[in-house]
């Protein structure tokens, strides 16, 4: 591991990111040794910005949030980053491996969404959210794995950030529901009779669960287009898709038993994810 950190450093780190993204946490381990601690500084910035609706009570103070962590990453307020853990070491990362800042600003322009209860318009609108949140990080790990071969994964990137976007509202969805959000694209819930207020009245389990199955379906969609994209790309970025691996599994449970998503996670225990990713890593695909 390169340079910098303390072993006991280190240890809070990921214990830090097992608490709040511990998907990511599991393939972190399953990537190449030298690159982890610069990974572990991209995916706990992540965490940082994706949770900020669940630690806020109003739009307002998010905003401000995500704001502070703009600022940070376009290298303002250096002295409040350094004495923020994780900022710190996302400054750090971002000085040592070069690492472009216009994604990171994007995804924090993004999460600004998550903050709202507006509607997800259509897909083309959703497809822009995963791009510039999902498909961002995963494009971004793949640099930091070999900054060359990342030019030939934008098309794999996009697709499996759509993917992987997609099942993360799946499992989220009955939390979502309870806070008034709705990701699923407004022209499925059309399509299914249903538009965002009646979707969260739950009146129409039957309608509900055919939403759930076309969001599912979309999903899959792009995991067939990543899956064609990635045989393509260089050995050497395949482990910065490893968290995709567990994609598939959610998407079958989704479209199997899609009523089961409005009032549970649809995602397999820790012990069998952890199989899956071993088996992707073994492989080399998801």
């Amino acid at each position: 591991m390169p340079a910098g950190l303390s072993e006991q450093a280190r240890s809070q780190f990921l214990a830090s990111l097992r608490e709040s993204d511990i998907d990511r946490y599991l393939a972190l381990l399953l990537m190449p040794d030298r690159v982890r601690d610069d990974v572990l500084a991209l995916f706990l910035f992540n965490a940082e910005i994706a949770s900020v609706r669940d630690r806020v009570r109003e739009p307002l103070p998010g905003e401000m949030r995500l704001q502070w962590w703009r600022d940070m990453v376009a290298g303002d307020r250096r002295d409040e980053a350094q004495a923020h853990p994780v900022g710190a070491l996302l400054l750090g990362l971002i000085e040592r491996r070069n690492l472009p800042v216009e994604p990171l600003l994007a995804m924090c322009d993004a999460r600004i969404f998550d903050l709202y209860d507006d509607p997800m318009p259509d897909r083309t609108s959703y497809e822009g959210y995963a791009g510039e949140t999902a498909s961002s990080l995963l494009q971004m790990t793949a640099f930091l794995l070999d900054p060359a071969a990342a030019s030939q994964t934008g098309t794999a990137s996009g697709h499996a950030g759509v993917a992987q976007a997609i099942a993360g509202h799946l499992m989220l969805l009955p939390i979502s529901q309870a806070r008034g959000q709705v990701f699923i694209p407004g022209d499925l819930l059309s399509a299914t009779g249903l538009d965002r207020d009646s979707f969260l009245a739950g009146g129409n389990p039957e309608r509900a669960a055919n939403a759930v199955r076309a969001f599912a379906g979309f999903g899959r969609d792009h995991l067939g287009k990543a899956r064609v994209a990635l045989a393509e790309v260089p050995g050497s970025v395949k482990p910065a898709y490893l968290p995709v691996a567990l994609v598939n599994s959610v998407l079958d449970r989704a479209e199997k038993n899609s009523g089961d998503c409005l009032s549970g996670p649809a995602r397999l225990p820790q012990w069998r994810r952890q199989i899956q990713l071993w088996r992707a890593s073994r492989r080399g695909q998801i």
